[in-house]
């Protein structure tokens, strides 16, 4: 599904990526743990296609395209959904006309006509109930007035809607309390099948508590320093960072 190899990436001229090599492979859920400037949001920007890093230096495909080169738009028609740590809000445009819009610009790219609107509507309902979202909800502007829980439990809806092959949640449990974690986990484990793959980018263990990954990766200084399974995850959180970068300058 996604592949990464010897990825270096700088910004201002200041390198924030020194090699990173990572492979997603379709059923798979990664987690990247890592302190704070360690390049975790860097790579997951990077992997969506935001302008603001350079790529010095290596190569990201997706079911063995080379989209390196691509636009964000254009990457994102090819399946690659990123979930924003801090959503932006669109007062006025209201959250079903937005993933509408969203849904039939992905269609138009690959070449289809437009979503019915009866399929269009059935869809929403179906992935409304799925995620337990309130009608009403979708009839407000997309994110403004929003909590915290609400903007992520919409983000997680609008992967619903998308079905990404490839998403990636970029700090997704950011500023939420236990219930609205439970929710946007909850919705990401109902969306995961064995066509997808999702890459979760956190701080914390408490999110893989309720999202269990099957690897989880240390990023530290801009490189993949160790991976192992969950269960690496619950040694981070006891221990701390510091017990790695002993490893990795012994």
């Amino acid at each position: 599904m996604l592949q990464i190899k010897d990825l270096h990436a700088e910004i201002e001229d200041k390198e924030i990526l020194k090699g990173i090599n990572l492979e997603v492979k379709a059923g798979e859920i990664h987690a990247i743990m890592g302190p704070n400037g360690a390049g975790k949001s860097t790579l997951s920007s990077i992997i969506a296609g935001k302008e603001d890093y350079e790529v010095t230096k290596g190569e990201i495909e997706l079911n063995g395209e080379d989209i390196s080169e691509l636009e964000a738009d254009e990457r994102a028609h090819k399946g690659v959904f990123l979930s924003f740590q801090y959503p932006v809000e669109i007062p006025g445009v209201s959250v079903t006309n937005f993933i509408k819009t969203a849904i039939n610009e992905s269609r138009k790219a690959q070449g289809l006509e437009e979503m019915p609107a009866n399929e269009m509507l059935k869809k929403i309902r179906e992935k409304s109930e799925l995620l337990e979202i309130d009608r009403k909800f979708l009839s407000r502007s997309l994110n403004e007035g929003f909590s915290g829980g609400e903007k992520k439990r919409n983000e997680i809806f609008q992967m619903a809607m998308l079905e990404p092959k490839l998403a990636i949640l970029d700090e997704t449990d950011s500023g939420l309390d236990i219930d609205a974690l439970r929710v946007v986990a909850n919705g990401v484990n109902k969306l995961k099948n064995k066509d997808n793959a999702v890459v979760v980018i956190t701080h914390y263990q408490r999110l893989l508590e309720y999202i269990i990954p099957d690897y989880v990766h240390v990023l530290m200084d801009g490189k993949i320093v160790k991976s192992g399974d969950a269960s690496l995850a619950l040694k981070l959180e006891e221990k701390g960072y510091d017990w790695i970068k002993e490893e990795v300058n012994a």
